[in-house]
């Protein structure tokens, strides 16, 4: 799905665009954290739209570094981030100019038209330069730049290299260039930036992603309905809210699907008729997830879906309901769970509770 279409097609999130706004203008870096598809990319070029319209003279440009795992992959996307925006204008051939030292090598996908690159480096020294340099180009342009790193928390895993502390020298210096930092792993994040230990410690001002206001959401539902010609009853919008815990992905994904299969009037049948499809055609999908997972983690994973929302996965009553073993076997199963996204806890004041992360894989479990 894509993260972002126009200002007008975008729910809410007014507070966080405003405030994020705000620190940019005023010279901040900003860390931003929610779970996944809670909307945090498409708010990112929500942002960048929004420094577009105000005419604020920033240049901005996105890397999604969650498929990096290692030095190497994080040069490459970060350089493959900042070729897509500088296209094959002078720019960008001084980009490569400042790098030119790694042999980079470019190519264009013929479907995609993205860019593509690829390195050759004689050593690790190489790699950490090169870095180096393409935050000197950065640094260099005439107009400020804005960088969004998304998944952040993924340098954590890159072996052989301190990627935290090679960053922030890096960037400490910097005078011309703005972050922003995403992540989806909130204890993670919240670590790289409060915990005092750690290079980026109060760098950045914070920002938590929760879910969107209810009603704010059910509005715009039945306003996006009516502006492209057909209506949808409030009970159909309550079940779909209720349905998809609000999380946004999956409101929007049901959304779409009973707008596509209603024909003027979408009503609860054809929230119920959308609901089964979706289901349906992920069936395939979650079978092989099963085949990933131990059998104990896929009965734990069926437990909490079968809750909705589990408080106390180690207590007594839950462990016996679902024939779970015994208190410590039960949290190394919600660890493991954890550990592979599939169980998202909700940190609160007083208690953490858990549910599936994956909304439409709790549902499909729930029938089973």
């Amino acid at each position: 799905m894509i993260p972002y279409i126009s200002k007008s097609t975008f729910c809410d999130r007014e507070k966080e665009l405003q405030l994020i706004c705000d620190y940019i203008q005023n010279g901040s870096n900003v860390s931003l954290i929610s779970p996944r598809r809670y909307g945090k990319t498409g708010l990112i070029y929500r942002v960048f739209d929004e420094i577009n319209d105000l005419k604020l003279p920033l240049r901005t440009f996105y890397v999604d570094i969650y498929a990096t795992q290692n030095l190497e992959d994080f040069i490459e996307k970060l350089t493959e981030g900042l070729a897509n925006v500088l296209n094959k204008g002078s720019v960008l051939k001084n980009l490569f100019k400042s790098i030119s030292n790694i042999r980079p090598v470019l190519t264009y996908d013929a479907i995609t038209h993205r860019a593509k690159l690829s390195f050759t480096f004689a050593n690790e020294q190489e790699k950490k330069a090169s870095i180096q340099s393409i935050f000197n180009f950065l640094e260099a342009q005439e107009t400020r730049v804005l960088l969004a790193i998304d998944e952040f928390q993924q340098i954590r895993e890159y072996d052989g290299v301190n990627m935290e502390a090679l960053l922030r020298s890096y960037i400490q210096p910097l005078k011309n260039v703005q972050f922003i930092f995403c992540g989806s792993k909130k204890h993670i994040m919240a670590e790289m930036f409060t915990d005092a230990r750690s290079p980026f410690y109060e760098s950045t001002r914070h920002i938590y992603l929760n879910k969107i206001d209810r009603e704010t959401y059910a509005s715009f539902i039945e306003e996006k309905f009516t502006e492209s010609g057909k209506t949808i009853t409030r009970e159909a919008i309550d079940y779909i809210l209720d349905w998809t815990r609000i999380h946004t992905f999956y409101t929007q994904t049901l959304c779409n699907t009973v707008f596509m299969q209603c024909r003027k009037k979408a009503t609860l049948l054809d929230v119920y008729r959308a609901i089964d499809l979706i289901l349906t055609t992920n069936t395939e999908t979650f079978m092989q997830w099963r085949s990933m997972l131990t059998r104990a983690q896929w009965n734990f994973l069926h437990a909490v879906a079968k809750e909705d929302i589990v408080e106390q996965p180690t207590a007594g009553e839950f462990i016996s309901k679902y024939k779970i073993g015994t208190p410590s076997n039960s949290k190394r199963l919600l660890d493991a769970l954890v550990e592979k996204e599939l169980i998202l806890p909700a940190i609160g004041p007083q208690s953490t509770t858990y549910t599936l992360y994956n909304v439409f894989l709790s549902r499909w479990l729930e029938r089973i």
